[in-house]
């Protein structure tokens, strides 16, 4: 069986690793364009993930059996309609599913309409408008704090928690026009209430018509230690039962996950793919922050480093609307992935220094997903993008996972690494649901 990754991140060798050792089958993997890391697992097609036409010639004329897409981009541009207009075989959502990552008002009008449950909200279409939004008291008093969303796709940089007005009226005129996550995602924003307590990610795999969750996550958006500085893509996640009781999760399936997969076949866009539920737990109970329409990264090297199932027969459950015929089972335990990025990174960031240690770690304990990194001409394997590698271990408790991460992290360095020391330290130190 020929199966092709779209991607080039840390959760695109996740992915990858994972179907190397999950699946007993013989599969020959792709992936496009993939990075030194997945060059070990799979044969690397340098084909860009915007080339969509270009993927699809590829895929035809290379018998490609199913092909699986990782990042949002080519979800909202509509690979998935284009690939099933030529019928080939690909599991992801459609242009018009994946308006629910790539239009955060879509996404808040949609959850409105089915009844989710999630913050209160108002939608600006110009810059005076949002300022007069901001000053009409709506969300509270100049002091008060306000999320800024940007509509569109901005690679996790487009969402602003302004703690007093001026950080807020700050937040429109950089987003609506100082373009910051360019002029099309920040076209229109979102003005949202701030909600208060833990957050959680709940990904569930979902065939349009049955769905099958997986273990509970939490990410680390910030950049620095306890939770400072700078939003990025994400700094590390943990995977425990502790992140939300069982009565809790009910709650979400029945107000939020359900709703969600009704909904949309009800609107005529039957979810088919990884659908994320980014939460806050709050003390009203749970409410949805944003849908994502794929893994998320790096949710997705902590969950899949615990998956026992075939990831081929899942895939295929989804593709074939299937997905109640397949027993998904996890490892029991906890799971930690603990991101190391380039120096300045989330913002201009060193590029190129050469990664050491990469052959010397307990493989057996951990495994290493490489996201920004590439391959010198002298077979070196080089920092190249802002977050570089998620250093990712299971173990039956989270601290023995953790340690195997920061263990690691002494062995495999260069000059301009960093990481956050306390990924999952939140966790531990307030029990659960903390």
């Amino acid at each position: 069986m020929k199966i092709l990754i779209i991607g080039s991140g840390g959760r695109e060798h996740a992915i990858a690793w994972t179907i190397k050792h999950t699946s007993p089958a013989a599969v020959e993997l792709f992936c496009a364009p993939g990075n030194a890391g997945i060059s070990e697992v799979a044969r690397l097609v340098p084909i860009s993930i915007s080339d969509h036409e270009g993927l699809a010639q590829f895929v035809s004329q290379s018998a490609i059996d199913l092909t699986f897409v990782g990042p949002e981009v080519p979800l909202a541009a509509g690979i998935v309609d284009l690939f099933e207009s030529k019928g080939l075989g690909i599991v992801g959502p459609t242009s018009a599913a994946a308006r629910l990552e790539a239009s955060k008002v879509f996404a808040k009008d949609f959850m409105a309409r089915n009844g989710v449950p999630t913050a209160a909200y108002a939608v600006a279409e110009t810059p005076s408008a949002a300022l007069d939004l901001l000053r009409s008291g709506k969300f509270g008093s100049s002091e008060s704090s306000v999320v800024i969303k940007a509509d569109g796709l901005a690679a996790g940089k487009g969402v602003v928690v302004a703690n007093s007005r001026d950080e807020a009226e700050k937040a429109i005129t950089d987003l609506m026009v100082g373009h910051q996550v360019g002029a099309e995602a920040a076209s229109r924003i979102v003005l949202e209430e701030t909600l208060t307590g833990p957050e959680a990610s709940i990904l569930l795999f979902s065939d349009g018509k049955d769905y099958a969750l997986m273990p509970a996550a939490r990410d680390h958006k910030r950049i620095g230690e306890g939770d400072t500085g700078p939003n990025t893509g994400g700094m590390g996640s943990i995977t425990d039962n502790s992140i939300i009781d069982d009565a809790t999760l009910q709650t979400v399936v029945r107000t939020m996950i359900e709703p969600t997969l009704l909904g949309a076949q009800r609107e005529g866009f039957p979810f088919k793919g990884v659908l994320f539920l980014g939460l806050m737990l709050t003390p009203e109970g749970p409410k949805l922050l944003e849908y994502n329409v794929r893994f998320g990264d790096p949710e997705t090297q902590a969950i899949l480093v615990r998956l026992k199932t075939d990831l081929v027969s899942i895939l295929q459950g989804i593709q074939n609307t299937e997905l109640g015929r397949v027993r998904i089972e996890w490892e029991e335990g906890s799971s930690a992935c603990v991101v190391a990025a380039n120096r300045g990174y989330p913002g201009k960031h060193d590029h190129g220094e050469i990664i050491e240690g990469l052959d010397e770690f307990d493989r057996s304990k951990v495994q290493i997903f490489h996201a920004g990194t590439a391959m010198s001409d002298e077979g070196k394997v080089l920092a190249t993008g802002g977050r570089v590698l998620g250093v990712t271990a299971a173990a039956p408790e989270l601290p023995d996972a953790l340690k195997r991460c920061y263990e690691a992290l002494k062995i495999v360095h260069w000059p301009g690494v960093q990481f956050r020391k306390d990924i999952g330290q939140a966790r531990l130190a307030s029990g659960n649901n903390g």
